[in-house]
């Protein structure tokens, strides 16, 4: 199978020597070989090219009025018509439901970060082994609110109704990073909340010492939809 991963962001350049790029962690994440295209950059891969895309997280919202925002949007939308599989994490996730005519956005929650209890409502044949809950950082304050059409919600959370969900057997969208380490999931919302943000913190820094994120687990499952 030949992927391609659709980049929707740079890791600061400070952060890089210790964390490294969004394609090694996703590399590294899902333990397959992807080629990168920085869409963020307007670099889009060929449809015909690949058998499958893996869309990133960003610190855009997919409702945002940029070019290269409105060409991935198109370019998602043609993946959907070619029936080629197609994995979107947090931005991702987003960016499917922004294609395919549901709606996104800003969460009445604001930022959700740390780690979240996601409970599974839903299984799927790709979903071995079987789960009550999982656990997931989380870094986003934009949500799916309206799921696209054939859009079957798969977990959710207290503030997260729509924690993963399928469009169809070719298209999955999950919410958060499990991607992510815990050390960069800090360090990204250090960043991006501002000091009225202490509690949210405090609290998100408290689940790093309650809870472990079920990275392997969620990697299965991707890596299992990808191959169905």
């Amino acid at each position: 199978m030949k992927i391609a991963l659709l980049v929707c962001d740079h890791v600061p350049e400070d952060l890089q020597p210790v964390h490294g790029t969004y394609p090694q962690m996703f590399e590294s994440f899902f333990q397959l070989p992807m080629d990168a295209w920085y869409v963020c950059d307007d670099n889009f891969p060929a449809l015909e090219d690949y058998d499958a895309f893996i869309c990133t997280g960003s610190r855009f919202s997919v409702y945002d009025d940029i070019p290269w925002i409105k060409q991935l949007q198109e370019f998602t939308r043609l993946v959907y018509r070619a029936e080629k599989k197609y994995v979107g994490v947090c931005y991702g996730h987003q960016m499917i439901a922004q294609a395919l005519g549901g709606e996104v956005k800003r969460s009445e929650h604001g930022y959700l970060i740390g780690i979240h209890t996601f409970e599974v409502i839903q299984t799927s044949y790709w979903m071995e082994p079987v789960v009550t809950f999982y656990n997931s950082l989380m870094l986003c304050q934009d949500q799916v609110m309206q799921l696209p059409v054939d859009g079957q919600i798969l977990a959710k959370s207290p503030q997260c109704r729509v924690g993963m969900y399928s469009v169809g057997k070719h298209f999955l969208g999950i919410q958060g990073h499990p991607e992510f380490t815990n050390a960069y999931n800090r360090d990204l919302f250090e960043r991006r909340l501002n000091i009225g943000d202490n509690e949210k913190k405090s609290v998100a820094l408290k689940s790093f010492e309650e809870k472990k994120p079920d990275s392997l687990l969620l990697a299965g499952y991707l890596r299992n939809f990808l191959h169905s």
